[in-house]
């Protein structure tokens, strides 16, 4: 073939260009609804904080809590091993990240609530707390105290609450772009949808506000809560989610599971609410396969069991919490809601440990994957972008360092990020 030696075919070119261009629409359609990953970081969870509760120290004293409680009830590493199950080889390390995490940068993503966590105030109240918030936003990322990730969950687009949804939202927009711009790490998440149309409704909101303050098009996405049932299945028996994610246009950043309000809706008591309950799994699942490819990210929900009050109730619910992150983590589920800083050393300890524990091995496989130098295990593109995955997602939060990825792997961030696909 080095001689360009001709090679025998029964085909000719027209043969091949019919196709091409009979598949020319699909080919397209392809690549606008499957993107892939869009090369950003994942936060591990997101913090909802009340409208009214958030103020410029929130972050910190979410950090200053945590390490409160890691203080009073786990205080060594192999306390806090003890109590979760985490391997003594990973016991030191893990508990010197969190305590370093919850120094450092407590909180990854918080969500200022104007929703449930806020509820039906009079309007001159809820519009003050709204332009506070976005104050308090825009002065975070000047000074440097901003979380990765920040913005408010809105009212829903129900009747009942649309107009004072919008106008909350308006006023929290307007009240940034007034200090200076949309941050970088803005988010905006709509709960309680039920049809497509409501996140229509948004993605025609989010234009005439870009429009009305000379924006990019496309500049503001949003997330979708996935509260309800018809958010999963519709009256006529196809699965929402996934029109919904159409009807976004390109806007929808991330769906997140609302563990309580979905397991109401399914008829679930009270006492058996929970992210690992049977129809929490089902709703999920159709989310994971309507999401897949789409670059639209997945959140899990929370548990309501709070580490509070004497040590042995606290470790009781960071052993409930602990486990359902690591089931939500196994699930590749990455990130997921915390609603107490007590819930914080746990949330990291299992995502650090998570990570940790399969490290090397993971590390050894994309190196011989890379190399092509065989081994016990034969791996494919795929699993190669999942590998990279799984140690960037590692790098984001901290559960390992650039150092020692590039000791065990002779990769830098820029190869892992290609063999990801990352952009």
């Amino acid at each position: 073939m080095g001689q360009q030696e001709t090679v025998a075919t029964s085909l000719a070119d027209t043969v091949r260009e019919g196709i091409g261009a009979a598949l020319a629409e699909v080919d397209a359609d392809l690549a606008r609804r499957y993107p892939g990953d869009p090369g950003t970081r994942q936060p591990v969870h997101t913090v909802y904080v009340p409208g009214d509760a958030f103020t410029a120290g929130t972050l910190r004293s979410w950090g200053d809590q945590a390490l409160a409680a890691l203080d009073e009830h786990a205080p060594e590493a192999e306390a806090l091993a003890a109590v979760l199950g985490i391997p003594a080889e990973l016991a030191a390390d893990v508990h010197d990240r969190v305590r370093a995490k919850l120094t450092r940068e407590p909180i990854e993503d918080l969500r200022i609530d104007f929703e449930d966590g806020y509820g039906p105030r009079p309007d001159a109240e809820e519009d003050e707390a709204a332009a506070r918030a976005a104050e308090l936003v825009a002065a975070a990322y000047r000074d440097g105290t901003a979380a990765p990730y920040m913005g408010i969950r809105m009212k829903c687009m129900e009747a009942a609450v649309r107009d004072r949804g919008i106008r909350t939202l308006d006023i929290f927009l307007t009240g940034l772009m007034e200090a200076g711009g949309l941050p970088d790490g803005l988010v905006l998440t709509l709960p309680k949808v039920t049809y497509a149309e409501q996140v229509t409704a948004m993605v025609r909101l989010l234009e005439a506000f870009e429009k009305a303050r000379g924006l990019e098009s496309g500049r503001i996405g949003f997330e979708i809560q996935i509260e309800t049932t018809q958010s999963i299945l519709g009256a006529d028996g196809r699965a929402t989610v996934a029109r919904m994610i159409e009807a976004a246009e390109g806007r929808a950043t991330s769906l997140h599971y609302g563990t309580f309000d979905y397991s109401a809706s399914c008829g679930v008591s009270a006492a058996h609410q929970s992210l690992d309950h049977p129809v929490a799994d089902h709703a999920k699942a159709v989310m994971q396969v309507a999401a897949a490819g789409t670059g639209v990210r997945l959140s899990d929900g929370s548990t309501n069991v709070l580490p509070v009050g004497p040590t042995a109730q606290v470790h009781d619910a960071w052993r409930l919490h602990h486990g359902l992150v690591r089931r939500s983590l196994a699930r590749a589920y990455y990130q997921g809601w915390d609603m107490h800083p007590a819930h914080l050393p746990t949330r990291y300890a299992a995502v650090y440990a998570f990570y940790r524990e399969g490290l090397e091995q993971a590390a050894a496989r994309l190196a011989a994957y890379v190399a092509k130098a065989g081994g016990d295990v034969m791996d494919e593109p795929a699993t190669a972008k999942a590998l990279s995955g799984y140690l960037l997602r590692g790098l984001d939060c901290g559960a390992v360092d650039v150092s020692e990825v590039a000791r065990l792997t002779g990769l830098t961030r820029a190869d892992l990020d290609g063999l990801a696909g990352r952009g």
